[in-house]
């Protein structure tokens, strides 16, 4: 059986994108429609503000009835897992649906961070051809920011997601990998890609139309 999420901020469902006229299942994500689970979810983005951040880094994300191509094209850039016109038939939009749950379940090879590309085979980032030299805990941070561009990410979060620590221990030792990690980006030309965000934590910060970074070099250039 097959789920899928609607983002509740623009009302009901419209018919023509209910993927349950098509044998799918709508799934009760949450009281406020804001969907929090794995599948990939449906949002009416005909009347979406064009600064809303809380899209960045939705991989199961389907945005629809965005007519513009420059906004269709802003919101992929910052993460999104498709994003189409209202004339859409449902039984395309089942298959897109299927394409981005499959491509947001698998763990990338690679993820862009602004003008950086992240490589997991090396745990390193790189600017075209030259690679940072990251440690794996700087490497763990980018990463994990990267997953969720401009959105703040807690200090208790990258402890446990990045360290796999589930307390607050007496140190410092995430500001101190964030410091050494702002050095490197400023040498690679990127010093203002990770900012500290006004409400906590950390943020990386990837400004609208910028175009991302491509994805993996030739096999004869990914030594490090």
């Amino acid at each position: 059986m097959e789920w899928f999420c609607w983002d509740m901020r623009a009302g009901d469902i419209p018919q023509q994108w209910d993927l349950r006229r098509c044998g799918w299942q709508l799934c009760p994500c949450s009281d406020d429609g804001q969907p929090r689970c794995v599948h990939v979810t449906l949002l009416d983005g005909r009347n979406l503000p064009d600064d809303d951040r809380t899209l960045a880094g939705a991989r199961r994300l389907i945005v629809l009835g965005v007519a513009d191509s420059t906004a269709r094209a802003r919101l992929l850039a910052r993460g999104c897992g498709d994003v189409l016109q209202s004339a859409i038939g449902l039984a395309e939009l089942a298959a897109r649906a299927r394409r981005v749950q499959t491509a947001a379940s698998a763990v990338p090879r690679a993820l862009p961070a602004g003008p950086l590309m992240l490589d997991l085979l090396h745990r390193d980032a790189r600017r075209g051809p030259s690679w940072l030299g990251l440690h794996p805990r700087e490497f763990g941070l980018l990463w994990r920011l990267a997953e969720e561009p401009g959105t703040p990410v807690t200090r208790r979060t990258l402890l446990q997601d990045v360290w796999r620590i589930h307390h607050e221990p007496e140190t410092n030792s995430v500001e101190v990998h964030v410091s050494r990690l702002r050095g490197k980006l400023a040498l690679a030309g990127c010093a203002d890609l990770v900012r500290t965000a006004s409400t906590g934590g950390y943020r990386l910060e990837v400004p609208d139309g910028h175009v991302p970074a491509t994805g993996p070099p030739p096999d004869t250039a990914l030594s490090p």
